[in-house]
């Protein structure tokens, strides 16, 4: 394996021979898991033989990757636009694809800046005046819509959708048709069922993979082979960091290794937030699609002894080195109560040397305060605020780790996302949890249901009622 190939893990600031065993895990404390993390790797193993974890296969299912690569060279030079409509998994790994991998500032490029690829837009909400407003910036007629949704019944997604086809329709009458593309269910759901009876293009989302396990699917594909990334290279990526974890050995194996180093830092420690912390703006859409990764398959009330447990290591996104200027000082002073991991790039795409001459052309003469500059670049400035950060945090007895890329590429990135999912598959074994169900969301999408009028959502919504007429205005300042 080339070395640019490689993701790099240090996790001794993790350690109590760096920050003491009040804070810091001893290497007994990993002893100690040693057996079960073999056993956590052979059940997974298992469970995946036996086609029950099917996210862990995705790097290799050609027949998708042809369908994508095919239809993306059919559409080619058509459209202007590319609106992905989505939310939650069905958004943040399309928008983490794209800051990650497109240039900073894609979609105000040229058409030959982009290569003739489309704009790429997410529509990740429904607020109506963002909504309003992406609608006003582009002609639907210049655009194709992407509808993603596992289910096919997603309230936010299928209200845009009614109001997007509408919009289509009225200005093109049947060709609307030829602007649609859908991302769903292969059997039911009403998309699905929309999608049979108009005759749009679609791709499916294989069963048994839960939205914020499908970045590496048609769900967050199709968009980045519209923009020209290179989804080969990103699966290739994925499969690269599926054989590094393999091994039954946690000394071997980064995402069984990252997973008991979190549930220990939060069990044994009291480290009960994990800040995710990457010192690249390209890497921040990452850190959302792990915030939802995370917290959606590891926050649970019920274990899977169906014991209450409420239990989670609540994420947070931090932005090297912006976040220095924010959230730092509670990082350094605040509750012993949080792990930092930071991201870090060997190479950036770019190196922006700092001129050794003022405006005047004089060397310095002007400002001579700022002449330890000279001879570096933004790139060591980068590296060196976050050299000092991590080592002031670890003279603090704050327990970090680093994940080093040596490049931002599509395969690194396929890398990343395999290991986090991964990552989260072992958590969930060491909480005892269902990483891959959500109950406490689906308890909200009742409400709205039923608080919208559907059918079969009577019952609630008469609930509802009476209990909002028991709400009081005693404790509210107008």
């Amino acid at each position: 394996m080339k070395d640019r190939q490689a993701i790099h893990f240090d996790f001794n600031n993790m350690m109590a021979e760096a920050i003491g065993s009040i804070h810091g895990i001893t290497e007994q404390e990993l002893r100690d898991i040693e057996s079960l993390a073999a056993r956590y790797v052979k059940d997974l193993k298992e469970e995946r033989a036996a086609g029950k974890l099917r996210f862990l296969d995705l790097p290799y299912d050609k027949k998708v990757l042809s369908k994508i690569l095919k239809t993306t060279n059919s559409l080619k030079g058509k459209f202007k636009n590319f609106l992905v409509v989505g939310i939650g998994g069905s958004a943040l790994g399309n928008i983490a694809i794209h800051t990650a991998l497109n240039h900073p500032f894609y979609n105000i490029l040229s058409d030959a800046g982009r290569n003739g690829c489309p704009r790429v837009f997410v529509l990740d909400n429904i607020d109506p005046d963002r909504f309003s407003g992406l609608m006003e910036i582009f002609k639907p007629e210049e655009t194709l819509f992407n509808f993603i949704t596992k289910s096919g019944t997603t309230v936010e997604t299928m209200s845009q959708f009614l109001i997007i086809t509408r919009l289509l329709y009225d200005r093109l009458g049947n060709g609307y048709k030829e602007h649609i593309v859908a991302t769903t269910d292969s059997g039911k759901g009403t998309l699905r069922e929309i999608t049979r009876r108009e005759g749009f293009e679609s791709f499916v989302i294989p069963a048994g993979v839960g939205g914020r396990y499908s970045v590496l699917t048609p769900v967050g594909l199709f968009s980045a082979a519209m923009s020209g990334i290179d989804i080969t290279a990103m699966l290739d990526g994925a499969a690269l960091m599926d054989k590094l974890c393999q091994s039954d050995n946690i000394w071997g194996n980064p995402a069984i290794m990252g997973a008991a180093l979190y549930f220990l830092s939060h069990t044994k420690k009291g480290k009960n937030i994990l800040v995710m912390m990457p010192y690249s703006n390209a890497l921040s859409g990452v850190a959302d699609w792990f915030c939802q990764l995370w917290a959606e398959s590891l926050g649970k009330k019920i274990s899977l002894n169906k014991e209450v447990v409420h239990t989670g290591l609540t994420p947070v996104r931090a932005i090297g080195v912006v976040d220095q200027h924010s959230q730092l000082q509670l990082y350094m002073e605040g509750p012993y109560d949080k792990v930092i991991t930071f991201w870090t790039i060997k190479r950036f795409n770019k190196d922006v040397s700092i001129m050794d001459e003022t405006l005047s052309g004089k060397k310095n003469t002007p400002h001579n305060e700022l002449s330890y500059l000279k001879g570096h670049s933004l790139n060591n400035v980068m590296k060196a605020e976050f050299e000092g950060t991590r080592l002031a945090l670890t003279e603090q007895k704050r327990p970090n780790c680093t994940i080093t890329l040596d490049e931002l590429s599509a395969l690194t990135l396929g890398q990343l996302f395999y290991l986090f999912e991964l990552q989260t598959a072992y958590a969930g074994k060491f909480y005892n949890v269902n990483a891959f169900d959500q109950p406490g969301v689906e308890a909200g999408k009742i409400n709205a249901f039923a608080m919208l009028g559907k059918k079969g959502f009577e019952q609630r919504k008469n609930e509802i009622d009476i209990l909002l007429q028991k709400v009081q205005e005693k404790y509210c300042i107008w």
